[in-house]
């Protein structure tokens, strides 16, 4: 693409050349690209969609709508909208004819692009950068950043095993298409830039890309061109503003992150210059666990609404959550998952590894005592809970998208080391990556890879946690004691079976755990702590509300009974699940 910004008028042309592959086995007669700013113009589907939202209340008091978002596209008059609009679009020359479906464009081709075939589309558009309502946009008052170029131009939609994935601009989530950018944007002069892909005329630029601290190089011509690549990605964002600072530090062989942002004051300062230590602190831990990062570099830069992920790159409004939108570069950048579909497997597990981050570098430790499971309960127990198999944009709730994907998404990769054991847990992820990274994956891709490396089955976890809203309840019911056989009778409550982690404690200080496999598993985990004593008992049919398990102590040798003392089974009412006994 090539691009010449007006920053005056806030608008800008472009030229995009796409070449483009059918890898299916589908002749394609259509195609659809995204055009995201259309959203930013009144009575648009956002803007409707917002104000509905708004009109629900939760909690009998709080508006459900988006604070960034509420009315205000309503309020936009035509020099702050948003629009993109196409002024030719030609395949392999041929002009083709297209319609708009709002944030939709449709092109019914002349010729059908034919199976592990390659076609070129050559695309004249223009476009209004709207006023900064959602993640992208100018003039920002909180940041006061000048552009923060998301969404930005004419995406094309990906075309996958499902078919088509037009999906209309009405809240939240995307889901884009492989491939090799090569982007010149040409803009006023005093303007900085940073974004995603690897400057190629640094030497050109300075400003600390062509070495670490040099200024912004002069130059007589009222528009400076900046020219970026990035190869194996399914996005670009961009931020442009005169008053940026740029500081990079090379945390390793082969990546430099770079840090963009507006100078304010020495405490603002320091807190964004902390980034750079939270990704030079991390990157050991999280390439280890998660997967080696494949790219050259990756820019932290001040802008969008609060914090947005693209490849390579995050807009951010604050330092804050600065590790969450990192870890996206796994599950979003290089895992690149129809985020419309499967939310959960995005920001939760953006959100669980962003933790696992956070507590490595803060030196703490736990997660199932955080607020992500104080969150679910929260909205378990709210009766705005739904499935999160809905479509990111057709929940009910802002409420119920937001704590089921985030904190009930994260919840799934945690209480599945409860399931098969932190360290497999672990060994999946490793797993995960590397089989799926740029190959978008589904829910099925990833139970597939656990059942394969755990040797457990794991449909029935997904079915429950991910396709209901059932809820784990277990209760310790009754213990008696026959013939020196101590027998404690559990019973499940909730509806979402699980196997079992019993903890006895004894008087004299020593623990027992007892296992109790569920039916559906078809296996069982390691015993996780090796320096305590685990029996394996029969396992639970899960059609058995209640299961008898049979210990060999004396009851009065016993003064605590605990099910799952590592708090990582998410039991919505925890209370009935430990009996302190007093002899």
């Amino acid at each position: 693409m090539v691009i010449d910004m007006d920053v005056v008028a806030n608008r800008f042309t472009g030229k995009q050349h796409l070449e483009y592959t059918n890898n299916s086995p589908t002749s394609l007669k259509r195609v659809f690209y995204h055009l995201y700013w259309n959203a930013f113009q009144p009575n648009s589907s956002m803007d409707v969609r917002s104000q509905e939202l708004g009109k629900i209340l939760i909690g009998g008091e709080k508006q459900d709508w988006d604070a960034r978002v509420t009315d205000r596209i309503s309020k936009l008059d035509s020099s702050e909208i948003g629009y993109q609009k196409i002024i030719s679009l030609k395949m392999n020359g041929i002009t083709q004819p297209f319609k708009y479906h709002g944030t939709i464009l449709e092109v019914d081709l002349i010729t059908p692009v034919q199976p592990k075939s390659t076609v070129v589309f050559d695309m004249d558009f223009a476009a209004q950068v709207p006023l900064q309502i959602r993640r992208s946009g100018r003039d920002n008052p909180q940041t006061m950043v000048r552009y923060s170029m998301s969404q930005w131009y004419p995406l094309l939609c990906e075309y996958d095993y499902e078919g088509w994935h037009p999906t209309p601009y009405v809240a939240r989530e995307f889901y884009g298409v492989w491939g090799d950018y090569d982007v010149t944007i040409s803009i006023d002069k005093t303007y900085k830039l940073g974004g995603t892909g690897n400057l190629v005329n640094a030497n050109e630029i300075g400003w600390g890309y062509d070495t670490t601290g040099t200024p912004l190089k002069p130059i007589v011509a009222p528009k400076r061109t900046w020219h970026f690549t990035g190869n194996n990605i399914h996005d670009f964002v961009w931020a442009a503003d005169p008053g940026y600072t740029h500081v990079s530090r090379k945390i390793r062989q082969g990546l430099t992150i770079n840090l963009i942002y507006k100078q304010t004051d020495s405490i603002s300062d320091a807190k964004w210059l902390s980034v750079l230590d939270m990704a030079q602190n991390s990157f050991p831990y999280i390439e280890k666990t998660f997967g080696a990062y494949p790219y050259k570099q990756y820019s932290f830069i001040e802008g969008g609404d609060g914090g947005m992920e693209y490849p390579m790159a995050t807009l951010l409004a604050s330092p804050a959550g600065a590790t969450h939108e990192l870890m996206h570069s796994w599950y979003q950048g290089m895992l690149g998952t129809n985020e419309s579909e499967y939310a959960w497997m995005d920001e939760g597990f953006a959100q669980y590894s962003g933790r696992r981050v956070n507590a490595v570098i803060n030196k703490e430790s736990g997660f199932a005592q955080d607020t992500h499971y104080k969150g679910y309960y929260a909205l378990a127990k709210s009766g705005l809970e739904e499935p999160l198999t809905t479509h990111a944009d057709h929940f009910n709730t802002n409420y119920a998208y937001s704590a089921g994907s985030y904190l009930k998404g994260a919840i799934f990769v945690e209480q599945l080391g409860y399931v098969v054991g932190a360290a497999v847990r672990d060994s999946i992820l490793i797993e995960y990556y590397r089989e799926w990274r740029f190959k978008h994956p589904n829910a099925n891709d990833f139970i597939q890879v656990a059942e394969k490396v755990s040797g457990i089955k794991l449909d029935w976890y997904k079915e429950y946690w991910i396709n209901t809203t059932k809820t784990i309840d277990y209760k310790i019911d009754s213990l008696w004691e026959e013939d020196g056989v101590s027998k404690i009778r559990l019973r499940r409550i909730g509806q979402m079976p699980m196997p079992i982690d019993l903890q006895l404690t004894f008087k004299d200080g020593s623990t027992e755990m007892e296992y109790v496999p569920l039916n559906l598993m078809f296996g069982e985990k390691p015993n996780e702590n090796t320096e305590e004593k685990r029996v394996i008992h029969d396992e639970w049919d899960w059609t058995h509300p209640t299961y008898i398990v049979e210990i060999k102590h004396r009851l009065t040798d016993m003064k605590k009974i605990e099910i799952d003392p590592s708090k990582r089974m998410a039991d919505i009412d925890p209370h009935n699940s430990v009996l302190n006994l007093y002899w």
